[in-house]
């Protein structure tokens, strides 16, 4: 049975979508944007703030569903520029330290928001 992910401390979806579904012990989340939820707009800053805030986003989506960064088995990644993919996996390697999770990581023409990267998973819940 699917199950809605409503994560307390990620910031309100910006369409008709959740934040992420469960299916079993399966987790899947939506895109999350560098929105910081306190000031309701893209954080300040250039891909490196963007990308801390937009994995942040995706933690507090994970931990809602049940996961956690070290659950997750695939993360989709979207940069606005290609030019920025160095700087984005210097972040994205402090997040996923050991193990880290299949991924596929690309440049789009535009994000929402005007944002210079969102970043999805499949995860798993914790047994």
């Amino acid at each position: 049975m699917k199950t809605i992910i409503n994560a307390e401390y990620a910031p309100a979806a910006i369409g008709p979508y959740s934040h992420g579904t469960t299916y079993g012990n399966l987790i899947f989340t939506s895109g999350q944007l560098p929105v910081c939820k306190k000031k309701g707009s893209i954080v300040n800053g250039g891909i490196t703030e963007q990308s801390i805030q937009s994995l942040e986003n995706l933690k507090y989506v994970l931990e809602a569903g049940g996961g956690s960064l070290e659950t997750v088995l695939k993360t989709t990644c979207y940069l606005a520029e290609i030019n920025d993919f160095a700087a984005f996996n210097e972040v994205y390697k402090s997040y996923f330290k050991t193990d880290c999770p299949a991924r596929s990581c690309f440049a789009v023409k535009d994000l929402p928001l005007g944002a210079k990267v969102e970043v999805e998973a499949i995860a798993h819940a914790k047994m």
